[in-house]
């Protein structure tokens, strides 16, 4: 009997040179991360490179800038992946023009570029408004635990700490009194390592240690704030301020444990409770999104707690400022995390609408918190006000928009590995969450259809049925929607 297959000849030979162009879909993700990146300004990029030719040649940022952005929307962030996805999936040899970065050079360029990968942003935002996907009518703002690039066992008391830095320093100058006496003086490159290298141990529990003295500085002057206004408060008034007198940070229990620890491994993290009611070692990155999922404005913060609502909205004012949309932000939603007297004071000052949730707040139905009617009555304190607005159908209507706004944005990066960050130090997070952004972005430029490359064609909202077929070319990866 003779079966009638397909030939699977591994040794027949190509009879033309192979073209990658003709083994990648025409409607393929890598193809639009290309087409893009070919329109924004790298000149940031170039301008750390030599203009006269000399020294050893480096890969062209314009494609190191697409791998990464490349490698972030399809989950690839370990610069290990990138190396061996370069080798073996058509995709990453397609954007890579067949060469291979390896590992140290990719994880060198994203540190040594940090700042202009982060400054992307602005100019993926700029894209968005240009084929018309922002509109700031209302915005939504939430925030995520991010875990941090360090283990919560690396967490150390402040007296361990003391005695690890006194300890390595004792070491270190033993060993140079050591060497002093059997080599004589000792040349400046005979510094001891935890001297002379910033990444080492010493560094890291330094600034630990730093972060500590902090930490109680931060707490004892709100302390002392808190003491002055009741003071003010008592001469404005003639009689003393309703609520408990503010303890001192030490009798606090909560700042008493807060006051214990410090991360040796990255040291401006925090242990931050989490969603599924544990604690994670990590920190807080806010975002701001409107109605079609497009991030505005992005954070990372060290603060457990939702209270940013001024530089959130500040800062989406800037972004949308140079992204030159005109149209001003109208109402911005939170959920309860935002909820404070301070926050609902802010109005006016923002220029905005804010639809908040109250911490008490339930939804309305039969039998449960009825819609208010008539005037607002006087002498509500603004967290009642705003529990109030809540109840109203208008208000509901505008709450319910939270959701679908900021939600998918946190859970389809989750999707695509942005879990934790890779990076150490706030700063680093900050601009790897602010890139997370810029690839989110991208990809809903993607999906909206609209955006249309030089000479080419408009991208696709999803992938045809030709792409689906020529799928079984793609090594490693599965197709990215």
């Amino acid at each position: 009997m003779a079966y009638n297959l397909v030939p699977c000849d591994r040794d027949q030979q190509f009879l033309m040179p192979p073209s990658l162009d003709d083994w990648l879909p025409k409607d393929h993700l890598a193809r639009f991360v290309v087409a893009v990146v070919e329109t924004l300004d790298l000149s940031a990029f170039y301008a750390r490179r030599r203009a006269d030719g000399w020294g050893r040649a480096a890969y062209d940022p314009r494609m190191m800038v697409a791998l990464l952005i490349y490698a972030y929307a399809t989950g690839a962030r370990s610069s290990r992946l990138i190396e061996r996805r370069c080798i073996e999936d058509i995709a990453f040899r397609f954007i890579s023009a067949n060469e291979a970065p390896d590992h140290a050079t990719t994880a060198r360029f994203a540190q040594d570029h940090e700042s202009e990968l982060a400054d992307l942003f602005d100019q993926v935002l700029r894209l968005a408004a240009e084929v018309g996907l922002l509109k700031v009518g209302l915005v939504a703002l939430d925030s995520t635990r991010m875990k941090a690039n360090a283990s919560a066992g690396a967490n150390r008391g402040a007296d361990w700490i003391r005695h690890e830095v006194e300890r390595i320093i004792a070491e270190a100058r033993a060993t140079d009194e050591e060497e002093d006496a059997r080599l004589g003086e000792a040349s400046p490159s005979d510094v001891p390592e935890e001297l002379a290298e910033p990444n080492t141990r010493l560094a890291r529990l330094l600034a630990a240690k730093a972060r500590l003295e902090a930490d109680e500085a931060e707490r004892q002057a709100a302390y002392e704030a808190k003491l002055a206004g009741r003071e003010e408060y008592a001469k404005r008034t003639g009689k003393g301020m309703r609520g408990r007198k503010p303890k001192p940070p030490t009798e606090r229990l909560r700042d008493r444990e807060r006051s214990k620890v410090a991360n040796t491994t990255d040291p401006d993290s925090r242990t931050m409770g989490a969603a599924n009611g544990g604690f994670v070692q990590g920190y807080n990155a806010q975002a701001v999104a409107t109605k079609e999922q497009i991030v505005v404005a992005c954070a990372v913060t060290t603060n457990s707690t939702d209270y940013g609502l001024e530089p959130m909205v500040d800062q989406a004012k800037e972004n949308l400022a140079r992204a030159g949309v005109g149209q001003k932000i109208g109402v911005v939603v939170g959920d309860a995390g935002y909820v404070t007297e301070d926050n609902l004071g802010l109005e006016e000052e923002l220029g905005v609408e804010l639809v908040i949730a109250t911490r008490n707040r339930k939804r309305a139905g039969p039998g449960e918190q009825p819609r208010p009617r008539g005037r607002i009555p006087g002498g509500l304190s603004r967290t009642q006000r705003m529990d109030r607005k809540l109840r109203t159908k208008r208000g509901e209507r505008l709450y319910r928009r939270r959701g679908g706004a900021i939600e998918p944005v946190f859970g389809q990066e989750r999707q695509r590995g942005a879990g934790h960050f890779r990076r150490r130090g706030l700063t680093a997070c900050a601009s790897e969450w602010r890139f997370e952004q810029t690839v989110h972005n991208l990809l809903k430029i993607r999906t909206s259809g609209k955006w249309t490359a030089p000479g080419g064609t408009p991208s696709p909202t999803r992938p045809s049925r030709r792409s689906l077929r020529s799928a079984h070319l793609l090594t490693c990866s599965r197709y990215p929607r």
